[in-house]
């Protein structure tokens, strides 16, 4: 069905510009109960806290990483000791 297929390639570019589920800025305050499908930092943070379902080693994450990087998987909480963070949600 060629409607199916244009309709994914819709949802998938709306996901893609962050307009699917929205979008959370965020700073130093803890994201928790969230529904994440990626994070890009904006400038060089810290992550302090990090929980991604169904992954192990989550812990090897609290980290610095620099500005610039994406973050994919199914991240529901996340806490910055500094930095600026753009979230995706699903």
């Amino acid at each position: 069905n060629k409607k199916m297929g244009i309709k994914n390639t819709q949802a998938l570019l709306n996901e893609q510009l962050g307009q699917l589920g929205g979008v959370d800025i965020f700073t130093t305050a803890a994201q928790t109960s969230k529904d994440y499908y990626a994070i890009y930092f904006v400038k060089e943070s810290v992550i302090s806290t990090i929980t991604i379902t169904d992954s192990t080693g989550s812990s090897n994450l609290h980290t610095t990483v620099d500005a610039g990087m994406t973050l994919f998987g199914k991240i529901t909480a996340i806490t910055l000791t500094s930095g600026l963070a753009i979230a995706y949600k699903n």
